[in-house]
């Protein structure tokens, strides 16, 4: 799962849109960045965060420069963890020509200390889009964390593995019914990467136009 290899298996199964969402870093998208560049594919630029509340939250960027400065901010969250390989494996780093550059040493699974609902504020100023990830899993998700959607939420995107549960997860939380279903392979081998199954049909279709696409449906 280097960067250059799931942005190539991106353009063999035919996929227009890709996203590199590591868990609470950024650091692998400038080379995520220079092999979306290579293959020609459009690319989003992201991170799947882990809220104090152990909530998965994914968070999208058109920019990598946006993308980086969110990834440093983060990082001052998240708790003086060493990771141990021999447990959890390495957190490598890589270059745009796909070799190791660098290794994370704090364990990049560990909960920040952000809270669920300070999400979409933080994300503002990065110009990031907010999507509660997997909401429906049996863990690190915003239904089966916190058991319910809280009041103040201003989220209007989340991601679902299976589409089947929406109608049924819009029955339980009204909330849902206004918020823009995304289905993702959430992919964590190259095998898994889902071909292009899923659809968004924006005016425009940059990562600048998807982006747009997301926000304005979150600011309606």
């Amino acid at each position: 799962m280097t960067p250059a290899n799931i942005v190539g298996m991106a353009k063999v199964i035919g996929l227009d849109l890709i996203a590199l969402t590591d868990h609470n870093s950024c650091k692998n998208c400038p080379a995520f960045a220079a092999a979306a560049a290579d293959y020609d594919v459009n690319a989003l630029f992201g991170m799947e965060l882990t809220t104090a509340e152990e909530v998965h939250v994914l968070c999208y960027f058109s920019s990598l420069e946006d993308a980086m400065d969110f990834d440093a901010m983060v990082y001052k969250h998240l708790p003086d963890i060493q990771n141990q390989p021999a447990y959890f494996g390495n957190q490598l780093i890589y270059d745009p020509d796909d070799h190791i550059c660098g290794t994370e040493t704090k364990l990049l699974i560990s909960a920040t200390d952000i809270p669920f609902d300070d999400v979409f504020d933080l994300l503002t100023p990065y110009h990031g889009v907010m999507v509660p990830a997997h909401i429906s899993k049996s863990s690190t998700s915003l239904l089966k964390n916190l058991g319910f959607i809280p009041p103040n939420s201003r989220f209007s995107c989340v991601e679902v593995a299976d589409p089947s549960e929406w109608p049924g997860l819009c029955e339980k939380f009204p909330y849902l019914r206004n918020c823009t279903l995304l289905s993702s392979s959430d992919s964590h081998t190259l095998n898994g990467l889902s071909e292009p199954i899923y659809f968004l049909e924006p005016e425009d279709s940059s990562p600048d136009g998807i982006i747009n696409y997301l926000k304005k449906t979150q600011e309606s």
